[in-house]
């Protein structure tokens, strides 16, 4: 006799096109591909410092900046890859009133480091998800940092140990690497510190289909 007829087996679900992101950041591609997220990068025309440029004497925020520079990206980028999820993000440093940004050169960087020396900065990470030139959600992450007061020759041998690594962060460090000695106090998470607020996005691509939930 024929045994009983086995049930379907359910259907996978259809991989969905991977979410687009507008940089040309490969610490920010890492650490959507380590969450498991399929992405594709796509570095955005937009150049930042003009965007900045244009939003002088306005009045804003550092965090506003922020936002309004991952808005700049993924606008781009979205209107460029009709249908597309694209993610922008970007992060501005802020001491006070004075919004820094990357150091040119390493004389540049340990002045940086120095300035920084002893006192609080916040970073504040902004992400946007647009599709069609729209923008479909926005969120800012704010971490503050203290610094230890710093001994110049340390800061000297510290660059040299780093090198041109200090040049790729608007701190002229890298928290997740050598350069977590000069602090000595942290508030907020790694993620918004390393410039993606990666749980909240993660909240809005599950919202939104695009990952699974």
């Amino acid at each position: 006799m024929p045994g009983p007829v086995p049930e379907p087996a359910e259907p996978e679900a259809a991989a969905s096109e991977p979410v687009v992101l507008a940089s040309g950041s490969p610490f920010r591609r890492r650490m959507l591909e380590e969450a498991g997220v399929a992405v594709e990068a796509v570095p955005p025309r937009p150049d930042e410092r003009t965007v900045e440029a244009a939003t002088e004497g306005s009045g804003i925020t550092p965090q506003e900046l922020a936002a309004i520079l991952a808005e700049a990206k993924a606008l781009d980028v979205s209107e460029r890859l009709p249908g597309r999820l694209v993610i922008g993000a970007d992060q501005t440093l802020s001491l006070g009133d004075a919004v820094l940004h990357k150091p040119r050169d390493m004389e540049e960087a340990r002045r940086r480091l120095l300035a920084l020396s002893g006192r609080t900065h916040e970073l504040n990470s902004a992400v946007v998800v647009a599709r069609d030139g729209e923008v479909l959600w926005r969120h800012v992450a704010v971490a503050r940092l203290t610094m230890r007061p710093l001994d110049p020759a340390f800061v000297g041998r510290h660059l040299s140990r780093v090198g041109d690594r200090a040049l790729a962060s608007v701190g002229a460090y890298q928290i997740e690497g050598e350069g977590i000695q000069l602090f000595e106090a942290v508030e907020g998470d790694h993620f918004t510190i390393v410039g993606l607020p990666l749980l909240p996005l993660l909240a809005e691509l599950r919202k939104l289909g695009a990952i699974d939930g």
